[in-house]
């Protein structure tokens, strides 16, 4: 472990620093880059390029055939491993903007909050890392290992070209430990880890019946009716016991180890604060303690995300819909495979009679694990456990996905998940916050890892 003289200054430096990284946080948020309207990407990923390049490191903008650019960079250090950081610059649209208190692309710090778009999700974790690495030159005079960033512009519409960017420039990302893009402290401001992420399968389905809607009094008996057809189409998905009816889609679930039950057993429990935020009853299969967290994230699904069709505006409107469509999500557990989904839903639906339900891929995930007895792994979880003055929560799983998959698959590397997140962070809705309280802590969290690691 590093000594306490050498952690102190760490901690000194980013403190006495903090001003002057929350104004390169201010400016990297105040430019727009949402990926899904392609606002601002190219302006963005120059930004990110300039402040890697002004830290000294070799930076390259790779562009991606129908996509958004890659930005790389790399920069030695005193030992042969390697660290990389995974990251993204791209955010979720603003939209509603009549929700939020103050623009979301003019950063407003307020009670002790940093308010703008992409501040949390994921432009606090860009610059956290640099701070981190800013201290660690700063007191120790050089950078323990040599250190690369992928940082891509795509990770708000799925990554839908990362991992064949991975798999095709292993050599040129080769590492032997990786940072992802987020982490943070849990409701009780306990560090958290992650060590897998969901897969997923998320499709759109699309009827039409007819060339145009009719009067429901017209065609109510004689025309088929597209929200009905969808709506049985649906319904052949899954029962009401929550059993998933697509012929094989449960046969390459791997159960979770005993590992896994152990750490999911030391988890503290949300159920409460999920009945409250939510205002729910109960869950489903009536499901409570280890149960409940083994059936959250080890758990396939299958989610009807939205439905679009007919007439949804005040008051009543007598129309028989010519068209509907709905977003449908599978998430995925350890081995499941997207692609193999994908065609399985195609299948049955074909097979229920549903031949004419268009089916669009929209993103396909897989499903990734990391080993929770790594030594990098343990590593970042004593530091925590230092920087925190609490025991870490390390999830085995969490439900949601990421692009995880090509870091493990092609580049075989542990990864981590300290970061500047919390719970209240609004990611992805009005008012995304980061507290600067939890910037100072990740970012100390980082910069004791990184030095340890020179010396691990």
């Amino acid at each position: 472990m590093i000594d306490q003289e050498t952690a102190g200054r760490l901690d000194g430096y980013i403190e006495e620093n903090l001003e002057r990284y929350l104004d390169e946080l201010r400016q990297l948020c105040a430019q727009p880059s949402v990926s899904a309207q392609n606002l601002g990407i190219q302006e963005t990923a120059g930004l990110v390029s300039l402040m890697l390049a002004q830290r000294g490191f070799d930076v390259r903008t790779i562009p991606l055939t129908g996509g958004y650019p890659v930005v790389y960079a790399e920069t030695p250090g005193q030992i042969s491993r390697t660290m990389i950081f995974y990251n993204h610059y791209d955010v979720q649209p603003p939209e509603p903007l009549e929700l939020w208190e103050t623009p979301p692309f003019e950063p407003n710090i307020r009670d002790g909050k940093m308010y703008a778009r992409g501040v949390s999700d994921d432009k606090g974790h860009i610059v956290s890392r640099l701070a981190a690495i800013d201290a660690v030159r700063a007191v120790t005079g050089r950078l323990p290992c040599r250190i690369k960033f992928l940082i891509e512009g795509e990770e708000e519409i799925g990554s839908p070209r990362l991992e064949k960017f991975v798999e095709e420039n292993r050599g040129l990302l080769a590492a032997d430990a990786c940072v992802w893009e987020s982490g943070g402290v849990d409701p009780a401001g306990r560090p958290q880890f992650y060590l897998g992420m969901r897969g997923i399968c998320y499709l759109q389905l699309r009827v039409k019946t007819a060339t145009k809607d009719a009067h429901s009094g017209l065609g109510g008996s004689i025309f088929p009716n597209a929200a009905w057809r969808l709506t049985w189409a649906l319904a052949s998905l899954k029962g009401p016991d929550e059993t998933i009816k697509v012929a094989g889609f449960y046969d390459d679930v791997l159960p979770p180890s005993e590992r896994d039950r152990q750490l999911l057993a030391d988890l503290p429990s949300y159920e409460e604060s999920y009945r409250q935020i939510y205002g729910l009853k109960g869950f489903l299969k009536g499901l409570t303690g280890v149960d409940l967290r083994q059936e959250a994230v080890f758990q396939p699904t299958c989610t009807i995300a939205g439905v679009t069709t007919g007439y949804q505006g005040p008051g009543g409107k007598t129309v028989l819909p010519a068209e509907a469509s709905a977003k449908v999500d599978f998430r995925l557990v350890p081995n499941q495979d997207p692609f193999d989904i994908a065609e399985k839903a195609g299948r049955h639906l074909n097979s229920e009679g549903f031949d004419d339900v268009e089916v669009e891929v929209l993103a396909q995930e897989h499903p990734a694990r990391v080993d929770p007895d790594h030594p990098f792994v343990k590593l970042a979880i004593d530091t925590a456990r230092l920087v925190y003055g609490a025991e870490p929560v390390v999830e085995p799983m969490v439900g949601g996905s990421g692009p995880m998959y090509p870091f493990v698959e092609y580049l075989k590397v542990p990864i981590i998940t300290p970061g500047v997140g919390y719970f209240g962070s609004l990611a992805h809705a009005p008012n995304e916050n980061m507290q600067i309280s939890e910037f100072l802590r990740g970012t100390k969290l980082m910069a004791r890892i990184l030095a340890e690691y020179s010396i691990s």
